[in-house]
């Protein structure tokens, strides 16, 4: 089980639990959240699930890829902590995991 911390857009906090494997963004989608648009259900495909990870995890989340990239540079929001939440695996490494959800595009 992985604890996720989310900050919403107004500044308030959420901790949910997940189970390692599943996304962020599932996590976030199957724990209620209603911020985090995610329009393309996970196929890295649309930036609506634009997240900033907190730094103190920034090593140990994989490589971005070059097309979670191209999304991310379409944002105007985009920040050297930028992720989408969808290209996220949750893994025991990220058991308190904190992460902001971006401002809409």
């Amino acid at each position: 089980m992985c604890t996720i911390t989310i900050v919403s857009r107004d500044g308030s906090q959420q901790e949910i639990g997940s189970v390692e494997g599943l996304s962020v963004m599932e996590a976030i989608r199957d724990a209620g959240g209603d911020e985090l648009l995610a329009l393309c259900g996970g196929c890295a495909a649309c930036a609506t699930c634009h997240v900033y990870v907190d730094d103190a995890f920034a090593d140990r989340l994989g490589p971005i890829g070059a097309d979670e990239a191209d999304l991310l540079d379409s944002s105007e929001h985009r920040a050297a902590n930028s992720r989408l939440s969808c290209q996220i695996r949750l893994t025991g490494a990220l058991h308190g995991l904190k992460v902001t959800i971006a401002p809409e595009d």
